[in-house]
């Protein structure tokens, strides 16, 4: 059924209509200058996105989990030790693509709702005296749970371990929305999408690649043709690509960038942050928890919210589409069932959000929980009314 509701899912996010008009071209030949006009100038413009002055940038028709699959095909053999945490859906998913590959996967299982956690693999990492682990993968924001990590602590535990592994970084749904340092962290890989930040259709697997970890390229023994790194940086070096492109979704993550750095990197950051600790201020309202254990822990991209115990959460998210056309996120995995999750990222605003909070209440009293109709708006209300960007300029 078609809806002009905004949605509140983490991915594919909404899509504003600059971006729509933006896809939405003529076809053009892909061998032609119009092609590398456009390509050249998107190429640069993830470079800045990630803050790295150094790593190649890569961008493959796919989604994130074809990303993930590009950077281990690409940097690792089969047989090669790899450190992962397991502490939500997605990173589950890549452990369990490491282990299609064929990698020796080191699962190091965390509560759902912590994050990566640095200090045991600092300890995993300095036990490894010679070396056998070659990548560390990090989730740097846990779609499933609410849970954003911290990639700089991963990094300082492997530096103090004196490790040479690869930090592997799957930014899906934190890149372009919350602050990614990709030089000043050292991470080797960083991994996106077109559907999440930079508001787009699904369709890209957006990457940047480190020049340590371009070195391993050569040696790596993964099979790999459509996803290889060598040849697409070798046709990107002209401005083309090894095969036919995605040529209106390039030239929409052209336009998408020239979008947020025209609002400001640092404001687009700033706005989802505001944006999610208003739907946090509701959730207390609601006498409600996040999945996620502690403030340092909350994403500024998705809120999984606990429901009260003997709740299936997935009735919010099936009544709130059957009844108001507006979309949610389920829980997933080990907390399916327990957690229903508020998307905020991307093209999203403060009113915006707040249509998403009140059909969430309207949704749980329809259902019988104990939430005040109003109480959850009222409380983002106020936050947003005093912490507006208008707000925090007449305050200055």
């Amino acid at each position: 059924m078609f809806s002009q509701n905004p949605v509140f899912i983490p991915g594919p996010t909404n899509i504003p209509e600059e971006l729509r008009r933006a896809i939405s071209n003529p076809s053009i030949d892909h061998r032609s200058e119009t092609f590398v006009e456009m390509f050249k100038p998107a190429l640069a413009g993830v470079r800045r996105i990630l803050k790295t002055d150094t790593a190649e940038v890569f961008i493959f028709p796919s989604t994130g989990t074809g990303g993930w699959e590009a950077t281990i095909t690409n940097l690792l053999s089969p047989g090669d030790r790899i450190l992962a945490s397991r502490h939500g859906m997605f990173s589950h998913r890549w452990i369990d693509l490491c282990q299609r590959h064929g990698m020796d996967m080191q699962v190091i299982h965390e509560e759902w709702g912590k994050g990566a956690p640095a200090e045991a693999f600092g300890a995993a990492l300095a036990e490894d005296k010679g070396h056998q682990i070659k990548a560390v993968l990090v989730t740097h924001n846990e779609t499933a749970t609410g849970v954003r990590s911290d990639v700089a602590a991963v990094r300082r535990a492997l530096d103090a371990a004196g490790h040479p592994a690869l930090l592997l970084v799957d930014g899906v749904s934190s890149i372009a929305s919350m602050d990614f340092r990709m030089d000043e962290w050292g991470v080797d890989a960083a991994v996106t999408g077109s559907q999440k930040g930079f508001m787009l259709p699904p369709g890209l697997a957006i990457l940047g690649i480190s020049q340590k970890a371009m070195q391993m390229v050569g040696d790596a023994k993964s099979y790999r043709c459509f996803f290889d790194f060598n040849d697409m940086k070798k046709m990107n070096a002209s401005g083309g690509f090894p095969y036919t492109p995605p040529a209106n979704l390039i030239r929409g993550l052209d336009t998408a960038i020239g979008m947020l750095e025209a609002e400001g990197i640092e404001n687009v950051f700033a706005r989802h942050h505001r944006i999610a600790e208003g739907v946090r201020q509701a959730v207390s309202a609601w006498n409600m928890k996040l999945c996620a254990h502690e403030p340092s822990l909350y994403s500024d991209t998705v809120s999984a919210i606990r429901t009260p115990e003997g709740f299936n959460s997935t009735q919010i998210v099936t009544h709130a589409a059957n009844k108001y056309q507006v979309a949610f996120g389920v829980g997933l995995g080990d907390v399916a069932g327990k957690v229903f999750r508020i998307g905020h990222l991307g093209s999203m605003t403060d009113v915006m959000a707040l249509s998403g909070i009140a059909a969430a209440e309207m949704t749980m009293v329809d259902l019988g929980l104990d939430v005040r109709l109003g109480s959850g708006v009222a409380a983002a209300q106020e936050y947003y009314r005093t912490h507006s960007v208008a707000a925090q300029k007449d305050a200055a």
